[in-house]
């Protein structure tokens, strides 16, 4: 069950789309204000950069308690008891979110985030440690569980407070799940597969009946999470064990692979971009829209490497202007469309929101950046100044 009400969230989405309006002009700041008036909403939400604040000094301030308990109680040496009040520092984490939610109404306000993910790492290490303090053969077995119960808690604490990131968490988790039942990196590929398409089956189908309400954009994030999920899975140059050890020209190798699957994978990579596009175009979604573009940049960047060709240092020049001569090529032809539109697509900014990204990209580039190239300056003679005086203005045979 959903810890915030529909009509909150719902709420909470037109104020947003409120907002977006008055900046782009079609609603004037007093009709924004009348609006809200008929749009109450209990919850209590702050700004990105306190919500920031407060999630790592909640995170911090939580786990050092944490720790400092163990240090006042550290003659306890019993692995099985450290184990269960790792557990109970679990359960008391989460119960703590539960009282920020519905005691104080909070929001992405930071401090219900910081206590959740908490309490996630908690049960994870408790149950390792329990499992390790029965028994030394139990090892193997509290490898696989850790995964398991950090995907399953990382999944209902999504569900249960809508933190998308902790869906993200949760593929994660899944993906560490089948190292331990094959050793066959063949079949662990699979699996990751597997997982996420079935995961796409179920909210695609789900999705249908949240188009036009507030469950749709929390569903857009998913949807373009599990598709990325199963890009990665399947381009063995990305998600290579060996790739992500030694990072080299061949990247993947081969050998770690069937032929049959390696070849496969290959062709799945140049479809799985056009299926992405097709996806995204049929129900109109930006953020699958923006994945396909990712993936298709993907698909060719690990063209050669599949390959087994030599990369060559104008490679990353016609990938370039590839990538210039499409996008300018689209943007001409929607906007030689009736009105500038056409099936429905514009080239032109209809959300405040992308002029605040690009506004906080551009801020971010310079810092982001390594020091910027900048011209040396030229050359010249070198002049000797010495030997003025006060009241000669400098002047001297020596000048």
């Amino acid at each position: 069950m959903r810890a915030y009400t529909a009509t909150d969230e719902e709420a909470l989405r037109i104020l947003s789309l409120l907002h977006d309006w008055v900046n782009q002009g079609f609603l004037s700041e007093a009709q924004r204000q009348t609006m809200e008036q008929d749009t109450p909403c209990e919850l209590r939400r702050t700004n990105g950069f306190l919500r920031l604040v407060l999630f790592v000094f909640t995170l911090i301030s939580a786990a050092a308690a944490t720790g400092l308990f163990f240090v006042i109680a550290s003659p306890v040496r019993d692995g099985l008891i450290v184990a269960t009040l790792l557990l109970i520092f679990a359960a008391i984490c989460y119960a703590g979110t539960e009282f920020a939610v519905s005691g104080f109404h909070l929001y992405r306000y930071g401090i219900e985030e910081g206590l959740a993910i908490l309490s996630i790492t908690l049960l994870c290490v408790g149950a390792q440690a329990t499992l390790l303090a029965n028994d030394s053969s139990t090892q193997d077995i509290a490898e696989f569980l850790v995964p398991a119960a950090g995907a399953i808690a990382s999944y209902l604490l999504y569900r249960r407070f809508g933190f998308q990131y902790l869906f993200l968490a949760a593929m994660i988790f899944a993906a560490a799940i089948p190292q331990y039942w094959t050793a066959s990196h063949t079949g662990q590929h699979l699996f990751v597969a597997g997982f996420y398409t079935a995961g796409l089956l179920i909210v695609t189908r789900i999705r249908r009946s949240h188009r036009l309400d507030y469950l749709d954009g929390e569903y857009s994030v998913v949807e373009t999470l599990l598709w990325l999920g199963l890009y990665l899975s399947l381009n063995l140059q990305l998600s290579s064990v060996s790739l992500l050890a030694q990072w080299n020209p061949n990247l993947a190798n081969p050998t770690e692979f069937s032929k049959l699957f390696y070849w496969i994978t290959f062709v799945l990579i140049w479809l799985l971009p056009a299926i992405v596009f097709w996806r995204a175009l049929t129900i109109k979604d930006r953020n699958i829209i923006g994945l396909g573009l990712v993936v298709a940049i993907l698909t060719l960047a690990t063209n050669k490497p599949y390959l087994g060709w030599p990369h060559h240092p104008w490679d990353p020049i016609l990938l370039g202007l590839l990538l210039t001569g499409v996008a300018a090529a689209i943007r001409r032809w929607l906007a030689n469309g009736p009105n500038g539109i056409r099936l429905g697509f514009t080239a032109e900014r209809l959300s405040a929101h992308d002029k605040q990204w690009m506004g906080a990209i551009s801020t971010a580039l310079p810092i982001a950046l390594p020091n910027p190239a900048t011209l040396a300056p030229a050359a010249g003679p070198e002049h000797e100044f010495g030997g003025g005086s006060p009241d000669g203005g400098g002047a001297s045979s020596t000048f």
